[in-house]
């Protein structure tokens, strides 16, 4: 017998596990807690302000790695533990770093293919299954953009964006993107899709923010990302089946998007 993926048969762990995971998912979550969402702006306001630093030093605007791996054609991509937001009652925080090397690939080209967002749904699918520009005042543009994630279940989420690009020379240039909307869509595609109420949403993804910082050198360019999200947390009893699967998930948006991002600059 064939398990629900196609692939092999599940063991009895597996899908004790599995029930476990849709049983979370059928529980709804309440808008994150006014002190939840102080923490987390706070702990935005340090990585802003460290980005600032670098972004503001050609010497230091990227975070260092391993430049031979890089141009290997590796990625790497690392957790970045929380300096000081820990307390975040009934969510967790998120936050990753991927980095990678594009040979022949330019700033001026990154910069193009980014703030092309009604494009992102061919770059990026099929995870982002809609984008566009709402308003834009030079550098600043706000976004709304769908996307879709499929681990066990399929979430899909309407974000609206803040994203701004600025540039320290020709070579060296960053974007911040600022999530100020996340609405969880019930029945996407079908007469009776509608967006979850905040007492209706399962907290999946309350959050998120992404950093781009990129510099053009070594005959090509090097990208870093960081994301920084929040989701609702996982109750004690089930965290050592679930907290994995839960974290998973943005590493793997994360990897997803700097490898899609990578083979759209080689074409």
């Amino acid at each position: 017998m064939q398990s629900m993926n196609g692939r092999f048969p599940m063991s009895g762990s597996s899908a004790f596990i599995l029930g476990l995971v849709l049983s979370f998912t059928t529980l709804a979550m309440a808008e994150p807690k006014p002190a939840t969402v102080s923490a987390f702006n706070s702990y935005i306001a340090e990585v802003e302000s460290r980005l600032e630093k670098q972004h503001q030093s050609q010497k230091d605007f990227l975070v260092a790695q391993d430049t031979a791996r890089l141009r290997n054609g590796e990625q790497i991509i690392e957790h970045v533990p929380p300096s000081s937001a820990a307390d975040l009652p009934g969510a967790m925080l998120h936050h990753w770093r991927g980095t990678a090397f594009a040979p022949g690939a330019t700033a001026a080209d990154f910069e193009k293919l980014m703030k092309n967002f009604g494009a992102y749904p061919g770059v990026y699918e099929p995870q982002v299954t809609q984008a566009r520009i709402i308003t834009r005042k030079n550098d600043q543009f706000q976004v709304q953009m769908r996307t879709r994630q499929k681990h066990v279940i399929t979430v899909v989420t309407d974000l609206a964006l803040d994203v701004t690009f600025g540039r320290l020379n020709e070579r060296d240039g960053y974007s911040l993107s600022r999530s100020t909307q996340v609405l969880e869509i019930e029945s996407p595609g079908t007469p009776r899709e509608r967006a979850l109420g905040p007492e209706e949403n399962h907290g999946f993804l309350w959050r998120l923010n992404t950093y781009w910082s990129y510099e053009e050198r070594d005959g090509g360019l090097y990208m870093q990302i960081e994301s920084v999200s929040l989701s609702r947390s996982v109750p004690a009893g089930l965290a050592w089946a679930i907290k994995p699967f839960v974290e998973s998930v943005p590493r793997e948006s994360l990897e997803f998007t700097l490898r899609s991002t990578c083979n759209a600059l080689k074409k």
